[in-house]
């Protein structure tokens, strides 16, 4: 069970908020390029279709030939929602009922990769993207909105990259990762409460402050990372990959402000974006087709907790939330069947272990185990262009969850309730050989 102290209720929401649109574990993006999509990213560290491979195994850059340049973009549909019923040591007896529906906004998720063959050895590459960002909001007539009720995380990556081909048979690579990211996260008093619940904050003594934000926060920071990634081509038609991304460290700084910090304050949360490795195959079958498969591993469990330093706030640093979060697992197949020298058919299911168990659970980070469905296409329009496209639609598993709310070691109110919901993702993108 989730204790979220109302102090520091606003860092938080950083974490509960940030997988509701985000496709894999915690709050990780998947979404690098639409060619990955069609087959539910499944192979990734051993494909190298076009110039996006090298975001997910840099070593790939020596299966490229010539200058290519891939860029594209995936729109995210997530239709997530939460309902729960709350209840109070104050209103005894009584449970008020609350929903809020589509918590998680659309996005387009924008990618440019550019790679350069220099000689039979050496190949080197720039991807620009991103491995996390969401937004959620639990506004309107959202009753719970003091648990958290929104959250906005923003990041780009910028990530050279080189690789070189030791032999026939073994390949390398490498590269550094320089991440911008930004955020906002906050909690409020609703501002129109059905009888009950206005019962209960007229008790605490906080009707005046109907609406009002109990914590608000927003930073920005900037760190660095790095990749190593490897192949070994076993004959002509089986290979293996591994690829290795290193934990980014960030120091969200910014402002804090609302009620419970009385003004606004200058302040920072650092923030890790962990390490992830993946091992993958690829097969080719016969002439027409392939498959291609993954297993994927995130450290997660280094996520323990969230602390806030706000130096003239209390004693200057908080602990916001206790996280207990686990390492995730993913698991993906596909398949690429050649229907003709032009078009290509792509397709994937993959399986996504959720990062949270369910006593850890919140409404503003409905994060569960999910199923992935993956359908996609590439078609070679001439001897140097050539386009994908992806579609894929997610099933996320029905999840309990449950959250209180303190103020000064006292337990106000809880939540109890499930998130439900699905996704939908559509992914275009145009590669150039020169």
């Amino acid at each position: 069970m989730n204790k979220n102290k109302i102090t520091l209720s606003l860092a938080a929401a950083l974490a509960l908020g940030m997988s509701a649109n985000t496709m894999a574990a915690g709050f990780q993006l998947a979404e690098y390029s639409a060619t990955g999509l069609g087959r539910a990213f499944a192979g990734e560290a051993a494909m190298a279709d076009n110039a996006s491979a090298q975001f997910r195994n840099p070593a790939m850059l020596a299966y490229l030939e010539g200058t290519q340049v891939s860029t594209g973009a995936i729109y995210v549909d997530p239709n997530i929602d939460v309902k729960g019923n709350i209840t109070s040591p104050y209103l005894p007896g009584a449970s008020i009922p609350t929903e809020a529906k589509d918590i998680a906004h659309d996005a387009v998720v924008p990618n440019f990769y550019l790679s350069h063959r220099i000689n039979e050895q050496w190949a080197v590459g720039l991807a620009i993207a991103t491995n996390y960002g969401m937004e959620t909001e639990l506004g309107g007539d959202f009753l719970g909105t003091m648990f958290g009720d929104q959250a906005n995380v923003f990041s780009v990556e910028i990530n050279p990259n080189v690789a070189y081909k030791i032999n026939e048979q073994f390949s390398i690579g490498g590269g550094v990762r320089y991440v911008m990211g930004e955020g906002h996260i906050g909690a409020s008093i609703p501002a129109n409460l059905p009888p009950k619940l206005d019962a209960l904050v007229n008790k605490l003594g906080m009707s005046a402050l109907k609406g009002q934000d109990l914590k608000y926060m927003k930073g920005d920071d900037t760190a660095w990372g790095w990749q190593l990634g490897g192949a070994w081509q076993i004959n002509t038609d089986n290979r293996i990959g591994v690829n290795y991304r290193s934990a980014v460290d960030l120091n969200l700084e910014g402002n804090a402000s609302g009620l419970g910090y009385g003004k606004t304050r200058p302040g920072s949360m650092a923030l890790s974006l962990p390490a992830t490795a993946e091992i993958a195959s690829f097969h080719q079958l016969s002439d027409k087709l392939a498959m291609h498969a993954s297993f994927n591993w995130t450290d997660w469990s280094s996520f323990d907790k969230l602390e806030a330093n706000i130096p003239s706030f209390g004693t200057g640093t908080d602990l916001i939330k206790e996280e207990n979060w686990e390492d995730s697992y993913r698991f993906a197949v596909g398949t690429t069947y050649q229907y003709s020298n032009k078009l290509a058919l792509r397709t994937g299911v993959a399986y996504d272990m959720s990062a949270v168990s369910d006593e850890h659970r919140t409404q503003t980070i409905p994060e569960t185990d999910r199923l992935w469905l993956s359908l996609g296409a590439g078609y070679q329009w001439s001897q140097n262009l050539s386009f994908d496209a992806g579609f894929t639609y997610i099933f996320a598993k029905d999840a309990p969850m449950t959250e209180e709310l303190e103020i000064q070691g006292k337990k106000i109110a809880e939540i109890k309730g499930e998130t439900t919901g699905s996704v939908w993702l559509i992914g275009v993108q145009a590669n150039y050989r020169f």
